[in-house]
């Protein structure tokens, strides 16, 4: 591979094969996106004439769009704080602890995300079947939890690992406690990781489905499944239209979380400089 990078072919070679692989992965985001505006009942691709028509179908009265999205909001919102929850717990304890069993618990915390979809969607099923909780936005909530915890525990363990001990050895030796240092050093820091966490969080749980069909009833139907409902039963144009804006709000979402990790980097990096400035200014002394 670095010989391929000296020569100019070698370069353009490289060039050529990641254009290729990029426009392979953005191939169906691009269809689903030029399909939602064409005039065709039918969401033909490439389309004969172009139309907003399915777009203003989203919003127009008696649509069945609005409910669904507002379902999957809410249970999406749920599922955050849960995850949050369960993840900056699980993350704090995996890192700043000596948590007994460690690689044990890291692997069940991850378990469900190696688990097939369906099977998570069944347990759940028989488990809140008996309890008369399907068709619950909570139930749903808490199964979509079951998914997005892993991720935000990996993302804030991820945070937490970069986050310099430096900065909270400094405060300790100030005699700052443990809740200080977490209160003023340790989850500022993480903040930005949090965010993310969540962002994927809410994500996880807006764009699932096995779980949400499972558990969801007939008056309790996730954006998902009535996507998926609307592809099976009926012949409507405007999924093409739901598509592209889940596209559009997946990819302001990651701009987002990409964003907010910038920022974050910067505060740490501000945070060090002042602590190594200190620390020169006090040569031989403790870490500030």
């Amino acid at each position: 591979m670095m010989e391929l990078r000296k020569t100019l072919t070698g370069r353009i070679a490289l060039t050529a094969v990641a254009t290729i692989i990029l426009l392979f992965l953005a191939l169906p985001i691009v269809v689903i996106l030029v399909t939602s505006f064409s005039n065709n009942a039918f969401a033909a691709f490439p389309p004969e004439a172009w139309t907003l028509n399915w777009y203003k179908a989203l919003f127009a009265d008696g649509s069945k769009w609005p409910a669904a999205l507002s379902l999957s909001a809410l249970v999406a919102a749920l599922s955050t704080v849960f995850s949050l929850i369960i993840g900056v717990t699980a993350a704090t304890a995996l890192t700043r602890s000596e948590l007994p069993l460690r690689s044990a618990v890291f692997a069940l915390v991850l378990g469900p995300l190696l688990i097939p979809q369906i099977v998570t969607a069944l347990g759940l099923f028989l488990l809140f079947e008996p309890a008369a909780m399907l068709g619950s936005p909570i139930a749903i909530a808490l199964g979509h939890t079951v998914l997005a915890a892993p991720i935000a525990v990996l993302i804030l363990i991820a945070t937490l690992r970069g986050i310099d001990e430096r900065l909270e050895d400094a405060a300790a030796s100030m005699g700052a406690g443990r809740l200080t240092i977490a209160r003023k050093i340790t989850f500022p820091l993480a903040a930005p990781g949090m965010i993310a966490a969540a962002i994927f969080s809410f994500i996880t749980s807006f764009d699932e489905f096995y779980i949400a069909q499972f558990l969801s009833s007939v008056d309790t139907v996730t954006l998902p499944v009535r996507v998926y409902n609307s592809l099976t039963f009926e012949i409507d144009p405007s999924v093409t239209a739901v598509s592209a804006l889940l596209t559009a709000f997946a990819i302001l979402a990651l701009g987002l979380v990409a964003l907010v990790r910038w920022i974050g980097s910067g505060r740490q990096q501000s945070l060090l400089s002042v602590e190594n400035t200190v620390g020169v200014a006090n040569p031989g002394g403790d870490a500030v």
